[in-house]
C-alpha cells in the first residue's frame, strides 16, 4: 500500500493561524482557488492531534505554548491547560470538541465551552451524535464511571468499556458497555441488559434503521450474539456482527472447536478452515452477503453461498458491492502477485494494490484502483492502465458524483498534484494529513495541499 514519499510529512506539520487569502489561477482546464487556511509552527505543534473536518475545508490541532497546551480551531487558539484531548470533528464538520486537564481534574470543551470537571474524561470515548447536535463522553470521580450524555450524568459503574460509547443512527438513542465486579453488560437508553462474563469488544452495534441493538458477550467459555436481549446460539469464537442496510438481517462470524463459518439470519452456512476478519459484507440493497474463506493454504470468497475462485489470499477489508448490488470487487494474491478480482474476472497483475476511496462509480459501471508495478504506482480505470507516479496517495482515488470523472492524489519525487480524468493539476509540497480530494459537484472538487509551512484549502472548478 502506497503511502506518498517522505514529503508527505509536511502535512503532519500542521497549521497556527487561520487567515483569509485567496489566489486564482487558470491551469489547462482546471480553474484553481487558493484559500490560505494555516501556517506551520513545527516547535509548537503537536502532530498526533492534527486533524481535518468531514467535509475536508477545516482544520483542528494542539499546540504547546510554555508548559501548557492549547487546541487551535480555524487559526484560534483556545485556552491554555495542563493536557489535552484529541480534538473531534461533529460529522457536520461545524463542531469541535476535546478533553482538557485542568490541575488534577478534566472536562470536555466543546465549541470552546467548558463543561462540569471530572477526574478523568475517558480516552478515546468523547463523540457526536450523527445528527452533530449530541455529545457524550465517559467520566469518573473517585472509583465510579459513568456515562455523561448533553450534559447530564447517567448511574455510575465499576468502569465503562473502552470503544463501547455509541450513539443511534438516528442520534435519539445511546449504548454502551460497562462493569460491575467481575460482570459485564449494555445498558441501552437508560436500561441495564443481561450481566454477562464479557462484552466482546466492538461488537456493540445499533442497526440501521435504530430499532435494534446486537453486541457479542460471553457466557463461561463460549460467546454469544445478543440481538435486541434475545441470545443467538453459543459458539466458542464470534466475530462482529452487522445488520443488513435495511436492518431486516445480521450476520457474523462463528466458530466451534477449529472450524470457522459465518451465520446468516440465524442459519449456520458452510464450515471451513478460516473465515477472513473483516470481510463479511451485505449488499446494498440487503439480499447479498459476501465474506472470505478459507480451506488449507487457499483462500476464496463466498457470494451468496457459492465459492469463487480459490488463492494464496484475499485482502481483507477489500470486499466491496456496487452500490446497485450487482457486482463484487475485492483483492487477491497469488504468490508475489496481487490483482484486483472484478465480477470474477481477474484484471492486470501487479505487485500491491490500493482500492482508495471507492472501486465503484456511483452508477455502478466503472471500476478504478490504484496498482504497484514495480517501484511504481497508477490507477486502472475500467480496466485500462493510466500513467505511472512515483506514489499515490491511499484513500484519495474517488469519482464525480456522476461518474464520468476520476481524481486522486499522485507523486513524482517531491512534488503531489491532484490528476483528474488523468491531467496533472497544481504541484504542490504535498496533501495534508487526513484529508481527501472531496467532489462538490461533477465539475467541481477540493482538498487540502501543503506549500512550504503553510497548508491551502484548494477548490477547482473543471471547464
Amino acid at each position: 500500500m502506497s503511502k506518498i514519499g517522505t514529503a508527505l510529512r509536511l502535512a503532519v506539520f500542521l497549521v497556527c493561524i487561520f487567515i483569509v487569502a485567496c489566489a486564482q489561477e487558470k491551469s489547462s482546464n482546471r480553474v484553481v482557488s487558493e484559500k490560505l487556511v494555516a501556517k506551520i509552527d513545527p516547535s509548537s505543534l503537536i502532530p498526533e492531534f492534527f486533524k481535518v473536518s468531514p467535509d475536508g475545508r477545516r482544520v483542528a490541532y494542539g499546540v504547546k505554548v510554555g508548559y501548557h497546551l492549547s487546541v487551535v480551531v480555524d487559526g484560534k487558539m483556545g485556552k491554555r491547560y495542563d493536557d489535552i484531548g484529541d480534538p473531534t470533528f461533529s460529522p457536520d464538520s461545524k463542531r469541535v470538541a476535546y478533553g482538557a486537564q485542568m490541575g488534577d481534574k478534566w472536562c470536555v470543551v466543546a465549541d470552546g465551552k467548558e463543561g462540569k470537571q471530572y477526574d478523568t474524561i475517558g480516552q478515546g470515548s468523547l463523540i457526536f451524535s450523527p445528527d452533530s447536535k449530541r455529545v457524550a463522553y465517559a467520566a469518573k470521580v473517585g472509583d465510579k464511571w459513568f456515562v455523561v450524555v448533553d450534559g447530564e450524568e447517567g448511574k455510575q459503574y465499576d468502569g465503562i468499556l473502552e470503544g463501547g460509547l455509541i450513539f443511534s443512527p438516528d442520534s435519539k438513542r445511546v449504548a454502551y458497555g460497562t462493569i460491575v465486579g467481575d460482570k459485564q453488560f449494555v445498558v441501552v437508553d437508560g436500561k441495564e441488559e443481561k450481566r454477562y462474563d464479557g462484552i466482546l469488544e466492538g461488537t456493540l452495534i445499533f442497526s440501521p434503521d435504530s430499532k435494534q441493538v446486537g453486541y457479542g458477550a460471553k457466557v463461561g467459555d463460549k460467546n454469544v450474539v445478543v440481538v435486541d436481549g434475545e441470545e443467538g446460539r453459543q459458539y466458542h469464537v464470534i466475530g462482529t456482527l452487522i445488520f443488513s442496510p435495511d436492518s431486516k438481517r445480521v450476520a457474523y462470524r462463528a466458530g466451534v472447536s477449529d472450524k470457522r463459518f459465518v451465520v446468516v439470519d440465524g442459519k449456520e452456512e458452510k464450515q471451513y478452515d478460516v473465515t477472513g476478519e473483516g470481510t463479511l459484507i451485505f449488499s446494498p440493497d440487503s439480499r447479498r452477503v459476501a465474506y472470505g474463506a478459507g480451506v488449507g493454504d487457499k483462500q476464496f470468497v463466498v457470494v451468496d453461498g457459492k465459492e469463487e475462485k480459490r488463492y494464496d489470499g484475499i485482502l481483507e477489508g477489500s470486499l466491496i458491492f456496487s452500490p446497485d448490488s450487482r457486482r463484487l470487487a475485492y483483492v487477491a494474491g497469488e504468490g508475489k502477485k496481487r490483482f484486483v478480482v472484478v465480477d470474477g474476472k481477474e484484471e492486470k497483475q501487479c505487485d500491491g494494490t490500493l482500492l482508495g476511496t471507492s472501486i465503484f462509480s456511483p452508477d455502478s459501471r466503472r471500476a478504478a484502483y490504484g496498482a504497484k508495478m514495480g517501484d511504481k504506482w497508477c490507477v486502472v480505470v475500467d480496466a485500462k492502465e493510466e500513467k505511472r507516479y512515483d506514489g499515490i496517495l491511499e484513500g484519495s482515488l474517488i469519482f464525480s458524483p456522476n461518474s464520468k470523472r476520476v481524481a486522486y492524489a499522485a507523486g513524482v519525487g517531491d512534488r503531489r498534484f491532484v490528476v483528474v480524468d488523468g491531467e496533472e493539476g497544481k504541484q504542490y509540497d504535498g496533501m495534508a494529513k487526513g484529508g481527501r480530494i472531496i467532489f462538490d459537484s461533477p465539475d467541481s472538487l477540493h482538498y487540502l495541499a501543503v506549500k512550504g509551512n503553510a497548508i491551502y484549502l484548494v477548490e477547482e472548478g473543471i471547464e
